[in-house]
């Protein structure tokens, strides 16, 4: 089965992973999802992540992170969508809840977060606000 919004799925299976009270939940793997898990990582939102070989393109293994019984990633939201894609300037780039958040933004230097590329200067398509 072809999936044509694979990172709406990946966002998916995490909210619906906290909801559920999952320790961790497994999805096909790729470079942009993994460029994404390592942002959650490094601001807090998950414990880990971890690629688990597969005789195809691997699992992505997402351990989730819950504070006193709570899950740490109170929302998540796909941006830029297949159908209508989201783009923004250096100055245009909005912050999440007040810069409670954080957007994901793939650049030409990289996939990184709304601060990171205000901070460097560039823009790019916000692939997702999480917060």
């Amino acid at each position: 089965m072809s999936m044509t919004d694979p990172i709406a799925d990946m966002l998916t299976r995490i909210r619906n992973g906290c909801m559920a009270r999952l320790e961790r939940v497994d999805m096909p793997n790729s470079n942009l999802k993994l460029n994404v898990a390592k942002l959650m990582k490094e601001h807090g939102y998950i414990s880990n992540y971890r690629v688990v070989k597969d005789d195809r393109q691997g699992i992505l293994r997402i351990f989730l992170k819950y504070q006193d019984g709570k899950p740490v990633i109170l929302g998540l939201k796909r941006i830029s969508k297949p159908g209508r894609r989201h783009y923004a300037g250096k100055n245009d780039i909005a912050k999440v809840r007040a810069g409670y958040g954080m957007a994901v933004v793939s650049t030409s230097k990289g996939v990184m977060t709304d601060a990171q590329a205000r901070e460097q200067g560039v823009g790019g398509e916000v692939i997702c606000a999480i917060w």
